[in-house]
């Protein structure tokens, strides 16, 4: 399979990536801040809303197992949300919170 990834073959194959205790997907919560693409290599950067979360290793795998599954080389870049990010966060967190993890 030769064929290139595209930036939106990215966003489909994460678009279902929910976060584990808000009812909501990672691209809504903007904890995925961006993807870029190069032919098969594949940069995302996560936006977290806090360093060092507890669950970081779980929502960097829950994105990279479906990008890789495209055929793709993830490198997953962290960095923490603006203050504007964190506050449509938190208000997604507690609309959206089911608990767990």
């Amino acid at each position: 399979m030769d064929e290139k990834i595209s930036k939106e073959d990215v966003q489909n194959a994460i678009a279902q990536v929910k976060h584990p205790a808000i009812d909501s997907t990672l691209l809504d919560l903007g904890i995925v801040k961006d993807i870029s693409v190069n032919e098969k290599k594949v940069t995302i950067t996560l936006a977290f809303p806090f360093p060092d979360i507890p669950i970081k290793d779980h929502l960097v795998n829950s994105v990279k197992n479906p990008i890789k599954n495209l055929g793709a080389e993830v490198e997953v870049k962290i960095t923490v949300m603006s203050q504007d990010e964190l506050e449509k966060f938190l208000a997604m967190e507690q609309r959206y919170w089911k608990g767990g993890m």
